[in-house]
């Protein structure tokens, strides 16, 4: 009876983790526990759910995803997709790739942090966020309203966080490091400050404490959002027509870098047009910065410059705080 009863035993608390687990624990947490740190890397004895452990667990996991996202996806954009005449550009530094990369390994770590206290909350059963479709009380089309409801409130909440980095109590101790790419490439988008990356990702991580959203849906939209962010610094301004003044895309952040007071919005152009701070992107016009090369090029910049004038806002965020 003794075998019968230790195995009975057994499989009662396998049965008692999984549950546990399958209510409270991030799904690549419990992944990453299930496959390595549990066969490969903790004692035997110490307990998956032990809070103390998890918090290891989740700065490692934090620090590799970012790093991998970061790295994989910008690396992708850079090689495939960014136009490297634009490295040509008056206003590209020298060593600027490098430097981007510099600025963004040495900004990550500190924004995990934080950003490990909130995935804390979540893996301990304080979040909204949900296992199965059949939990969510509209079944497909909750998890689909979710979706929408996510970008809608996450770029609104991101515009006005992004306009108050550029207050000038804080801009130039927080947001203006990021500013310093004028003509960005995907590395760009990453190099933050510390304190300026993990305000902007704040609504990402609030999100599923406020409103219900299904986990795996959460995750994919989370990988989105920060190859999104990788994108709109990627230099490719194509946009299908009757997106253009709807989707902030590469054209409209690239003017942001350059004009500095416009296009603060992450995904739509909808915030910045009911906050006043929306802009055609110059692209679009005849003045971008392809366009800005191809006169220099042909000798036709004198003319370029006379005939768009605004060129000159181009310095005005060095000029302003200086």
């Amino acid at each position: 009876m003794w075998p019968l009863q230790v195995m009975v035993k057994t499989l009662m608390a396998r049965d008692r983790r999984i549950i546990i687990f399958g209510i409270t624990m991030d799904l690549v947490l419990n992944y990453v526990d299930y496959n390595f740190f549990t066969p490969y890397v903790y004692p035997t004895t110490w307990p998956e759910d032990e809070p103390f452990r998890q918090i290891i667990s989740l700065l490692i996991v934090t620090n590799l995803g970012a790093l991998v996202l970061y790295l994989l996806f910008a690396t992708l954009s850079y090689y495939l997709v960014f136009d490297h005449s634009l490295k040509q550009h008056p206003q590209f530094l020298e060593n600027q790739v490098q430097l981007e990369i510099k600025y963004a390994l040495q900004s990550l770590p500190w924004i995990s942090i934080p950003t490990v206290a909130l995935f804390f909350a979540e893996v301990r059963g304080y979040s909204r966020l949900y296992d199965n479709i059949e939990d969510s009380p509209y079944g497909w089309f909750g998890v689909i309203l979710s979706m929408l409801s996510f970008l809608f409130f996450t770029d609104m909440c991101i515009y006005w966080i992004h306009r108050f980095l550029h207050h000038k109590l804080v801009y130039k101790r927080l947001h203006k490091p990021h500013h310093r790419w004028k003509v960005a490439t995907p590395f760009a988008s990453h190099a933050f400050h510390p304190v300026d990356g993990f305000l902007q990702s704040i609504p990402y991580h609030i999100y599923p404490f406020l409103f219900p959203l299904h986990k795996v849906t959460y995750l994919g939209l989370y990988i989105a959002v920060n190859v999104w962010t990788i994108s709109i610094h990627d230099g490719d301004y194509r946009v299908p027509d009757f997106l253009k003044h709807a989707i902030n895309g590469s054209a409209h952040h690239t003017d942001h870098h350059l004009y500095f007071d416009y296009n603060y919005g992450q995904y739509f152009t909808l915030w910045d047009k009911i906050g006043g701070s929306y802009k055609s992107p110059s692209s679009f016009e005849g003045k971008g910065p392809h366009d800005y090369l191809k006169k220099l090029k042909s000798g036709e910049l004198a003319s370029f410059k006379n005939d768009h004038a605004d060129e000159d806002l181009m310095n005005r965020d060095s000029l302003k705080n200086k």
